[in-house]
């Protein structure tokens, strides 16, 4: 028995050690009775603690102080309907595909529209799939520790995503009518075929690995891969359904009358309604105040597809980015819109704002950190995509609050989030805009050399 513990001793040493760990650094049972003694609950202590007993924290937190936020706004662009992504983490394709129904139907005078989100999450699967394997191709000389093969191994596939990943989508697929491909069980429950397909390509990855080691000619990997690709696909057709290469559909304008029924590709029907140049015409703007302002950067592979644009973007500081998107919004014109949704979200009223919960004096700690601390401390980091379409401003021209369509289904606000102004500094990272609305100063910053940051990058993890 002594010599098993004399070896624990030296193993926990050693680990310790490998640790750079302080000596004394630990818990002892001095520093336990201290804290001990430091705490004297008062009556008020017992009655928190009470209530915290049996109580969610939140609605004890819920700051009634708070100055209410109403729903009207000086500047707003009509909602076209409530979309609901359900049990998945489609966000950012639902946001994307409703800021272009909302286009389609008032440049073409449409009575209703609903485009598939089935239809584009489709080839997303597809192209991730075809991204994650190709990649581990292209690494298979590296080892199994490096920093890139490992963070592939940890992400071969999700639901989740990014404006990049929906303009390399729509411009090579285009889009369909709701009718032409609905949802499925699996369209809106991503997580069990995206766990199961994780597996399977995390196996096919072993092997596409092994064949490069034993030096097997390219043909013969490439050829192995489509044939993995083959029951990828295979498996996508079973579960959201195989896409169609043309649909019928009849249009009716804006009271109802048919206009016509013709069949369509579903590039022909996104170039006839939409037409948009999703790659070039747009940007993507970003605050993180981690970084310098006045730079663009770029994600390595954070992009859906392999022969796709690695996400790029403009870092602004957050006033620049208000100036566009109210230019936007007065000019009817809706916006791919990302944040930190979960902060402060009071779900019963639809409202984000700090203001909403008082946490410091419901637990007698105080929270200090700013935008930049939480960022790099993860603490913070964009988690959700929704539409940005509305702004109230004051008599001076400044933004009180903002509004975004949301994809959760209906809710308060008629399935809308509101945010104060605050809220938006604080916890808002992400706009894509067309450039129309952008200043040249802005624009020149296109002309730089990207600054390229790693995958696994804090800031960057997909929205869902």
């Amino acid at each position: 028995m002594k010599k098993y513990l004399f070896t624990f001793a030296l193993t926990a040493t050693a680990f310790l050690g490998a640790l750079g760990a302080t000596p004394g650094g630990g818990i002892d049972a001095a520093m336990l009775q201290r804290m001990r003694n430091n705490y004297k609950p008062t009556a008020a202590d017992k009655a928190i603690r009470n209530a915290l007993n049996g109580t969610d924290l939140d609605k004890l937190a819920l700051n009634s102080e708070a100055v209410l936020v109403d729903d009207n706004f000086s500047n707003k662009v009509p909602s076209r309907g409530i979309t609901d992504q359900k049990s998945s983490g489609r966000c950012w394709l639902f946001t994307g595909l409703n800021v272009l129904r909302s286009q389609m139907m008032l440049q073409n005078d449409l009575d209703e529209l609903h485009l598939s989100q089935a239809y584009n999450f489709f080839y997303d699967q597809l192209e991730k799939s075809n991204l994650f394997l190709q990649a581990i191709i292209d690494t298979s000389d590296k080892p199994m520790d490096d920093r890139t093969v490992d963070w592939l191994f940890r992400n071969p596939l999700s639901d989740g995503g990014q404006y990049t990943g929906l303009s390399d989508n729509i411009s090579k697929y285009g889009v369909v009518p709701a009718e032409a491909m609905p949802e499925t069980w699996t369209a809106n429950h991503t997580s069990k075929v995206n766990r199961l397909l994780s597996l399977k390509l995390r196996e096919d990855a072993l092997e596409l690995r092994e064949m490069k080691k034993k030096n097997a000619k390219p043909a013969a990997i490439q050829q192995r891969k489509e044939q993995m690709m083959q029951e990828v696909y295979q498996v996508l057709a079973r579960t959201i359904g195989n896409p169609p290469t043309e649909f019928t559909w009849t249009r009716k304008n804006s009271k109802g009358k048919v206009v016509d029924t013709r069949t369509y590709t579903p590039q022909q029907f996104y170039k006839e309604f939409a037409g948009n140049d999703l790659k070039n015409d747009y940007i993507m703007v970003m605050n993180d105040p981690t970084r310098p302002y006045w730079k663009l950067y770029q994600i390595d592979y954070d992009r859906h597809t392999y022969d796709g644009e690695n996400w790029t973007y403009i870092n602004l500081p957050i006033e620049n980015i208000k100036e566009m998107a109210i230019a936007s919004i007065k000019d009817s014109t809706m916006m791919y819109f990302s944040c930190d949704v979960g902060k402060f979200l009071d779900r019963q009223r639809g409202v984000m704002d700090p203001a909403n919960y008082d946490y410091e004096s419901l637990l007698g700690i105080n929270f200090g950190m700013n935008k930049a601390d939480r960022i790099r401390t993860y603490g913070s980091a964009s988690s959700h995509a929704m539409t940005l379409m509305a702004v109230d401003l004051d008599k001076d021209g400044k933004p009180t609050k903002w509004m975004v369509e949301n994809s959760w289904g209906q809710g308060p606000n008629n399935g809308h989030l509101i945010m104060t102004d605050k809220w938006f500094d604080e916890y808002m990272f992400r706009l894509v805009v067309n450039k129309k609305y952008a200043s040249e100063e802005i624009l020149n910053v296109l002309k730089q050399k990207p600054t390229t940051l790693p995958a696994w990058d804090p800031m960057f993890a997909p929205e869902d």
